[in-house]
């Protein structure tokens, strides 16, 4: 087993784990460097793909789905679209916040479909508009937004990603690091799964919507008691880090609603790319987290 895991976040479908590997071994052991140290060796670090499971079955050739605004039609999925576009107006000055009657809150579970269309279609050209997301494309951001919601509900596809990621922690693994839709899988398969005599010493969590109350935190399993959530318990630490801009990472700070003993919440600057897994792994504050674990 490794002595340092990674798992990947939303939107790797069409990747794999030696790609990822390619691109974000490096990375995260030169963050270490540059906290320093001490650095494992390349073939201490693995990573936990789970991203195939979100992609499309069949033979026929053809783009990525088009997916447009019409396709947000889940209850789930306009929520989440519209907490993101709220918190992008919270921290950039050039989006405008969600203004539409209905557009927060249950209440917009009950818009007419017209209303609603319209709603969607000016959360998708705020938050593309955003510095954040500049550049990316309707369809990416619907597609990443439906592999979230599609975890909670398809209950194969859940199981199989925190069976992927259990497969590669056992009594060695020392650092858990994960990124976005990465670090509520991990958690949950952290939850379930006995190591023996192992010992997590950290668990480090990147960008993560762990802590999106009816969204994500409400829906974790274990469930949350008292609105607070179960201690992974093969963990002995657990630092959580977001950048101030990170749309995904709604919920910036963690230890409330986790347990406040063990959890450090860290902000970082990842520029404009701000959930960029890389710009994660590369922050000096990654690194030492890290670090702490393997020492």
């Amino acid at each position: 087993m490794a002595k340092v895991v990674f798992v990947h976040g939303v939107g790797r479908q069409y990747l794999s784990e030696d790609s990822l590997a390619r691109d974000t071994v490096p990375e995260l052991l030169g963050g270490i460097r540059l906290a320093g140290g001490p650095v494992p060796e390349p073939s201490d670090v693995a990573v936990a793909f789970y991203g195939d499971l979100f992609r499309p079955s069949g033979t026929r050739a053809g783009p990525e789905p088009d997916y447009d605004a019409a396709d947000i039609e889940d209850d789930d999925e306009f929520a989440l679209l519209m907490a993101w576009w709220a918190e992008a107006a919270r921290t950039d000055p050039d989006v405008p916040a969600p203004d539409e009657p209905g557009t927060r809150g249950p209440a917009g579970y009950t818009l007419s479909r017209a209303l609603r269309l319209r709603t969607v279609r000016a959360a998708l050209d705020a938050l593309t508009g955003a510095r954040c997301l500049r550049g990316v494309l309707d369809r990416t951001l619907i597609g990443d937004l439906k592999q979230v919601t599609a975890y909670f509900r398809d209950e194969d596809v859940r199981k199989a990603a925190r069976a992927r990621v259990a497969a590669h922690i056992g009594p060695e693994t020392r650092v858990v690091v994960a990124h976005s839709l990465g670090t509520v899988i991990a958690y949950e398969a952290l939850c379930e799964t006995s190591y023996g005599d192992g010992e997590v010493r950290a668990f480090v969590t990147l960008g993560s919507p762990l802590g999106m109350g009816a969204l994500v935190h409400d829906r974790l399993r274990p469930p949350p008691e008292d609105r607070v959530g179960a201690w992974p318990e093969p963990v002995r630490d657990w630092t959580n880090i977001a950048e101030e801009t990170d749309i995904v990472a709604v919920v910036k700070e963690l230890r409330p609603l986790f347990g406040p003993e063990r959890i450090t919440d860290l902000p970082v600057h990842n520029g404009a790319r701000m959930h960029d897994a890389v710009r994660y792994l590369t922050a000096v504050e990654t690194g030492r987290a890290v670090a702490a674990g393997l020492r």
